[in-house]
């Protein structure tokens, strides 16, 4: 691994876009946000993603994010940009533009609604990378997008240099195990689902694009610094007491029980924008019990 690549490795949250009252993006919550991640320790900071609500986001707001992003790090943590778009044509603007305020990795979603053969996804996912000379993540979530990418997929998209590796939120490990073998383990492979993280990272995996970290970003590094360590009882420890944060996004539309859980940690209001609405009352009792167990453990590990 390259010094450059060697950067790119650890927690990064996968930021959610904070909302006023008006489903207006509230900037001073953004910046107070980003501030507060990389005063906790993050590697690096993911803007612009699916829990970031990148899909609700007309094209003057995705710019608006990232230019807020990139004022408030400003160079401290390598930042993470989710650029993707169903057309390669609209893929390429956002890239570009990514690119030109300075963005450290472009992560690219599968297109959605539409549903592209191989070959289709190949050349679009190449496409884009030859068009910047950023370092490229192909984003694979197929539970939101209903496409999938395939370890033959990746294998032959990984041939672009610049294309440096994957962000999984499929929950497969044998498919996670396959790109790392398909590219001789040399591929860039990333935790999307927080209860995979010691998995990921004990194959080999760069690091976890967390939603988890929106809310614990000290617990979820210290699981990582956990793995890395060898102190295996301890990463599987904290894997088990975060593991109920991630068994209550069934409470709700995604993606506000992660927000829900930042109000209830004191970091936004929780709003979603419509038609997603707020957890029932009873649901957030029961969210607030889960925040309330996993605060505890993180002030007794303190």
């Amino acid at each position: 691994m390259n010094q450059e690549l060697g950067r790119l490795t650890g927690v990064i949250p996968a930021v959610a876009t904070p909302f006023c009252e008006n489903e207006d993006i509230d900037e001073k919550t953004l910046r107070e946000l980003l501030n507060w991640y990389i005063d906790a320790g993050v590697h690096g900071i993911s803007v612009g993603g699916s829990q970031g609500e990148f899909f609700s986001l007309d094209a003057d707001e995705r710019s608006k994010v990232l230019k807020i992003t990139m004022e408030v790090v400003e160079g401290r943590v390598p930042v993470y940009a989710g650029t993707g778009a169903i057309t390669t044509r609209e893929s390429i603007r956002i890239t570009r533009e990514a690119e030109a305020m300075g963005v450290d990795v472009a992560m690219l979603i599968t297109p959605y609604f539409i549903q592209p053969r191989p070959d289709e996804l190949v050349s679009h996912f190449t496409d884009i990378a030859r068009s910047t000379r950023l370092p490229v993540l192909l984003y694979n979530n197929p539970p939101r997008t209903s496409v999938n990418v395939s370890p033959d997929v990746f294998a032959r998209c990984y041939e672009v240099d610049n294309i440096i590796g994957v962000k999984d939120s499929s929950g497969d490990m044998t498919q996670i195990i396959e790109y790392l073998r398909v590219s001789g383990r040399r591929a860039m492979v990333y935790s999307g689902r927080d209860t995979l993280i010691l998995d990921i990272i004990l194959h080999g995996g760069a690091g976890a694009i967390s939603p988890a970290a929106n809310v614990f970003p000290r617990l979820v590094i210290r699981l990582y610094d956990a793995v890395k360590s060898g102190d295996l009882d301890t990463a599987k420890e904290i894997g088990d007491v975060l593991a109920p944060l991630r068994m209550a996004w069934e409470w709700a539309s995604f993606p506000v029980v992660i927000k829900e859980a930042m109000a209830l940690v004191g970091r936004g209001n929780g709003i979603a924008r419509a038609p997603i609405q707020g957890l029932s009352a009873e649901k957030r009792s029961a969210l607030a019990k889960v925040i309330e167990t996993i605060s505890k453990y993180e002030a007794a590990g303190a």
